[in-house]
Parts: C-alpha cells; sequence; structure tokens
C-alpha cells in the first residue's frame, strides 16, 4: 500500500525502540542536493548546515533511547556519489548516534540482491522504498508481512562491517 510523504515522515517521529535501513543503491544523487555533491567533488569544507535536520532528529531519537542503523551494499570502486553520501553523510550522522554498517560486495556474492531498499520501524512496519533515475525517491509502500524483511535485515547484519572498520580501511 502506497503511503503519503507525510505518513512516511510519521514513522521516523512514532516509533519506539528501533529504526533500521537497507541502502541497495549506488546513486541517490536524484534525491540529494546537487550543490552539495559539487562542492564536495570539490574539496570544499563541508557546510555546517549540511543534512542538519536530519542529525537533530537522529540525535532526538538516539537520546530517547532510540536506535537508528543501516547496511549500505556497496561494491569498489565506490561511485562519485557514493564517496559524498559516506564521507560527508555517515561521517556527520554517526556523531548523532546513528549506526552504520556496509555490507561489501566487491570480492563476493550479494546476499541480498535484489531487495529493495526500506526502513524498518520496531521490527513490525516496514516500508519499501521506490526509486527512479539516478535514485530519486518516487515513494514508499507500508508491506504486510514483516518476516521476510527481518530475515533479509539479520542477513545484511551478518554479513556487513562497522562503518568506522570499512571506512578506516577503503574510504578517502
Amino acid at each position: 500500500m502506497n503511503i503519503s510523504t507525510d505518513e512516511f515522515g510519521k514513522l521516523f517521529t512514532t516509533f519506539e525502540r528501533e529504526a533500521f535501513r537497507l541502502e541497495a543503491l549506488d546513486d541517490y544523487s536524484g534525491s540529494s542536493n546537487p550543490e552539495m555533491i559539487r562542492a564536495f567533488l570539490a574539496g570544499e569544507p563541508q557546510p555546517a548546515e549540511y543534512n542538519q535536520q536530519w542529525v537533530d532528529d537522529v540525535r532526538a531519537n538516539t537520546e530517547a533511547g532510540k536506535r537508528m542503523y543501516r547496511v549500505h551494499v556497496v561494491s569498489r570502486p565506490l561511485t562519485d556519489y557514493l564517496r559524498f553520501e559516506l564521507g560527508w553523510g555517515y561521517v556527520k550522522n554517526q556523531a548523532a548516534g546513528e549506526e552504520f554498517f556496509i555490507l561489501d560486495a566487491t570480492d563476493r556474492d550479494n546476499p541480498v540482491s535484489g531487495v529493495p531498499d526500506f526502513w524498518m520501524f520496531d521490527e513490525s512496519q516496514i516500508a519499501s522504498m521506490n526509486y527512479g533515475e539516478n535514485g530519486k525517491f518516487l515513494g514508499a509502500e507500508l508491506q504486510a508481512d514483516a518476516s521476510q524483511w527481518l530475515e533479509i535485515r539479520n542477513v545484511a547484519m551478518r554479513n556487513s562491517v562497522p562503518f568506522s572498520d570499512w571506512w578506516a580501511q577503503y574510504g578517502e
């Protein structure tokens, strides 16, 4: 069932324990600020306000004892967009308490191949996400059966490593 942008947004304020995301794409530039991507690629310093609303939301949730975490499936070499997302987004969001894990499928099969991006809230509400060209967010759909999504999350987590460890080895 498709949900409105407002309904999707409310899921981030009404969850009680944890919010998990699987990111499967290597380009979300269609959903991002092109000026920020350009600035990153040009080697400019990260503006203090970059992604600040999300950081504030994450901090409020984590300070309230809620867990926010995600696994991103990647293959090296990273796309320019992924270098931007990981280098500016993950590093900043991590400081607010969001946890990141990397499932590096460079030298092995991707154990969650074909699975769309999704958010899972409290292991019960699943919103799969639809994207168009260049990762332009098109909307989300609530999924009825949580069990298959729980297993996908578990497989992704078992096959991933903490972002900080992966970034120390493969990041910039």
